[in-house]
């Protein structure tokens, strides 16, 4: 299966005035990006005193004042929501907007939000375990008249999701675990997204994917490749390193792993270079931190100048 390159940008949400989040939501559909997305914190981070929306509210609004990007978290985790529940939110948006979300799900890493909370937050195993009935109980309540499933975490008997979503929200399962998470992928997700922490070992987390898809009997070509990322792009080189040094401290190893040696950064066409080796690699899809206080500025020249070069 041939994929062209898609772009995806992330939303103003930690330490962010709604106003900002609409007008950047309204910009980057505007500019053609084919995607939006969130995350799904309730603490910020790192610090958990940092002001954040939380995700699945923050997309029901952009649902409504958009109309072509695709909306996404990166990633919702299992423990937050009781699945059922989170299907009729996600079906609710999905007719709210057109027809444009995708379900990202993972695993959830960020303890002291889920205690704080009162959520459980238990074994890495055990929240593989609720993932995986997260994902049944999605697909079932999306395509079923009536849902039954007895999971490890969650069931559900006859649970009914109408109106259904206008289409079968696309599946995407994000982290870097090598078996058991990419195993989950591999039987459920229509795009596996390797986190921005992870970035570095792009190759090699796809090279493992790849492995996962033999073992599994899949196809791997039917699954499409994301790499959540930090972009610092500026006018010429000069400016980008500058832009380059203030990110790396900003961000430090979260987000910005690796970003000088692996990371997209640089004038128009050295990040176009940068891209196109992610393409190579088989990564076809980009979820986009672009960095800036007002993070339209860097889109427009992004669109501009990089997004001509992918576009058929």
């Amino acid at each position: 299966m041939t994929r062209s390159m898609r772009f995806g940008v992330t939303l103003p949400q930690i330490k962010r005035s709604w106003g900002e989040a609409r007008d950047a939501a309204i910009e980057f559909d505007r500019l053609e990006y084919d995607s939006v997305w969130v995350c799904d914190h309730v603490y910020g981070v790192p610090l958990p005193t940092l002001p954040i929306f939380e995700g699945w509210t923050e997309l029901a609004a952009v649902a409504a004042i958009t109309e072509n990007v695709e909306l996404g978290t990166l990633v919702t985790p299992p423990l937050f929501r009781n699945p059922a529940v989170l299907a009729k939110q996600i079906a609710t948006i999905d007719h709210i907007s057109g027809g444009r979300v995708i379900a990202g799900l993972g695993a959830g890493w960020f303890g002291a939000e889920f205690e704080a909370y009162g959520c459980e937050f238990p074994s890495l195993g055990d929240r593989m375990r609720a993932l995986e009935d997260t994902v049944e109980i999605l697909t079932r309540m999306f395509t079923q008249d009536r849902a039954t499933y007895s999971g490890h975490t969650y069931s559900v008997h006859d649970a009914i999701c109408e109106p259904k979503p206008l289409r079968k929200p696309p599946i995407l399962i994000g982290g870097g675990g090598e078996r058991v998470l990419m195993g989950i992928a591999v039987k459920h997700a229509d795009i596996w997204n390797n986190l921005a922490v992870f970035h570095t070992e792009l190759a090699n987390k796809i090279a493992a994917l790849r492995r996962r898809c033999d073992e599994l009997d899949r196809d791997p070509s039917s699954i499409e490749i994301s790499q959540q990322c930090v972009v610092v792009i500026a006018e010429d080189d000069a400016a980008a390193k500058v832009s380059l040094e203030k990110a790396k401290k900003i961000y430090g190893g979260h987000m910005g792993a690796g970003i000088e040696e692996h990371g997209i950064w640089g004038a128009p066409d050295q990040v176009i270079e940068k891209i196109e080796k992610h393409r190579q690699l088989g990564c076809t899809k980009l979820v986009m931190e672009f960095f800036g206080r007002d993070t339209r500025v860097p889109a427009r020249l992004f669109a501009e100048k990089v997004l001509p070069a992918f576009r058929d």
